[in-house]
């Protein structure tokens, strides 16, 4: 993906599950990074978004997809919200 098609789309960001469990970054380079628990970057990999549809390939080749409905992204049977930050918060 290019830097172009990075911006092309609103979802460049944080999102998290409910409980902060699962944590997946998506970098406006095209590029992801997610944390579980207390693990950062636990798998890391390149994203593609076509609409609302969003596929992820890990380092590692594993490919995995998941759609943006209504502001929450459904992923791999998650559900991901995006991470608000108040100003001059640091998570």
């Amino acid at each position: 993906m290019n830097i172009e098609q990075a911006h092309s789309h609103p979802y460049v960001g944080m999102w998290v599950t409910s409980d902060g469990y699962i944590r997946h970054e998506l970098l406006p380079n095209g590029r992801y990074d997610e944390a579980r628990g207390n693990r950062q970057s636990a798998y890391q990999g390149s994203y593609t978004v076509k609409g609302n549809h969003i596929e992820y390939v890990d380092d590692t080749g594993f490919t995995a997809d998941g759609d943006f409905v209504d502001g929450v992204l459904y992923h791999a049977g998650m559900v991901l919200y995006r991470e608000e930050q108040s100003e001059g918060s640091k998570k």
